[in-house]
């Protein structure tokens, strides 16, 4: 066995044999011949083409991979040949992706169409003509506030034109990119991309101008200060508050709106008996003046032990913020209930010694405000005063159109019959708008800011219904 052991530790290959002195030890004393045992190795393989491999592969199987070759900008083109692992079939799903790609492109681009058309492009250019011969006028000073209408009508023409010229260039990039890639027949993965992001962003852009289109009231163009005021429910109610107030933040961040909490007022055990934002952002009043009402939530109460259903209500107020020399509005001082009170929360000991806050009322309408966000008792009453008064003009403005009782239904009883909207955490889950019927069960994207579905519904119906009544 020894000289087994010692033959199977020899490397050289291909063959062995057993000594003879271990065959006459272990068998027997007659001299024998050693026994050889050989392994016949396999011939080498004939040397083949590129073109006779790729027949034998595919003689063998059905299944063939790319060559990726890469372009001086670091991206990969996708080639069909064997050798990159790559199955037939993924080839096919990257040309499907390809085709529908393409096929998303001539939507767009008639979409495109379609939209410039219906803006009147020609007439925007020539209106555009005429505002700009307008504001060289030497005499166009001689009225202010002419001038800065014309100057502001000129601005807003401007980037419409803007806006849709920038639709058509997006929408001619991603063509390039399409028929580029129908000429190379292949898939450049770095230009695909490239022309789903145009394609992703575009639609959104198309999306939020057919919203502008639907806005027509004049402080729709400007930013909102948004009222958040817990209703009925207690403690509940003030923790629902507070999601609704990180909802609307939430939101103003997805639009790279300028978003601030300018004042919060905290529960006894949990959220917020109120608080006030303010967005600035082009069109911020207009997308969420249809948010005003109560809302309503019902879910397994986190404050109750037993864990029961509990209703909550909590109350939306919304204002445009107009500039100072829009504000052109005269309040008689006899109109006016002014207080002062201290601030109270976080700010220091000037907050808490100092009567700084400031709340004025306008005795005939009974609007109230409250301003505490400056550190002086007379920042705060200017700033609540510029508030009154826009909140004054969108009055005046929607008088026209009702009577008075109708105006202030915006500052409704934050209670049972009054929501505009319902949120149902439990048994299931939906956010359903009373007023348009749009719905979702997507709740928890609802609560992390995503509202323009409802925005663009309740705007539809809004201008919906001015339309019926003007027929």
């Amino acid at each position: 066995m020894e000289g087994v052991s010692i033959a199977l530790s020899y490397t050289t290959p291909p063959s062995f044999f057993i000594p003879k002195s271990v065959n006459s030890v272990l068998f027997n004393p007659t001299p024998r011949t050693p026994l050889r045992f050989s392994r016949p190795s396999p011939p080498p393989p004939p040397p083949l083409s590129l073109s006779s491999y790729c027949c034998c592969f595919c003689n063998r199987s059905s299944q063939f991979s790319p060559f990726h070759f890469s372009s001086p900008n670091g991206s990969k083109s996708l080639l069909a040949t064997p050798e990159a692992g790559v199955s037939t079939e993924t080839s096919e799903w990257a040309m499907q992706d390809f085709y529908t790609l393409r096929k998303e492109v001539e939507t767009i681009s008639e979409r495109v169409e379609e939209i410039r058309t219906s803006a009147g492009l020609k007439q925007l250019e020539k209106t555009r003509a005429d505002l700009e011969e307008a504001s060289g006028d030497s005499t166009l000073w001689d009225d202010r506030a002419k001038a800065q209408q014309t100057l502001q009508a000129l601005t807003d023409v401007k980037e419409k034109i803007k806006l849709l010229n920038d639709f058509k260039s997006q929408v001619e990039d991603a063509e390039t990119i399409v028929n580029l890639t129908e000429e190379m027949d292949s898939v450049d993965t770095g230009l695909f991309e490239e022309a789903a992001g145009i394609i992703k962003e575009l639609r959104k852009a198309l999306d939020r101008f057919e919203l502008t289109q639907l806005l027509s009231s004049p402080y729709d163009k400007e930013g909102c200060v948004i009222t958040i005021t817990a209703g009925a429910g207690g403690t509940d109610a003030q923790d629902w508050a507070d999601m609704l107030l990180r909802m609307y933040v939430r939101w103003g961040e997805k639009q790279r709106f300028k978003t601030k909490v300018v004042e919060k007022s905290m529960g006894e055990e949990a959220g917020i008996k109120s608080a006030t934002v303010e967005i600035e952002g082009r069109y911020a009043y207009g997308y969420l003046s249809g948010e005003k009402g109560t809302h309503r939530i019902v879910r397994q109460s986190p404050f109750n032990s037993k864990g029961l259903r509990q209703t909550s209500f909590s109350g939306i107020e919304i204002m445009p913020i107009l500039p100072e020399e829009s504000v052109d509005v005269e309040i008689p001082e006899e109109d006016l209930e002014i207080t002062f009170c201290r601030a109270g929360g976080k700010g220091g000991q000037n907050v808490n010694k100092v009567e700084t806050a400031v709340r004025i009322t306008h005795i005939p309408t009974g609007v109230s405000l409250r301003c505490t966000e400056q550190r002086s008792q007379l920042a705060n009453k200017i700033k609540a005063l510029s508030r009154l008064k826009a909140k004054l003009l969108v009055i005046a403005e929607e008088q026209r159109a009702t009577e008075f009782r109708q105006i202030k239904g915006d500052i409704v009883k934050a209670e049972w019959g009054q929501q505009i909207r319902n949120y149902v955490f439990h048994p299931y889950k939906l956010v359903k708008d009373v007023r348009t019927g749009h719905e979702t069960s997507d709740i928890a994207s609802v609560m992390d800011g995503e509202l323009d579905p409802f925005i663009k519904a309740y705007l539809k119906y809004k201008y919906s219904n001015s339309m019926s009544q003007e027929v």
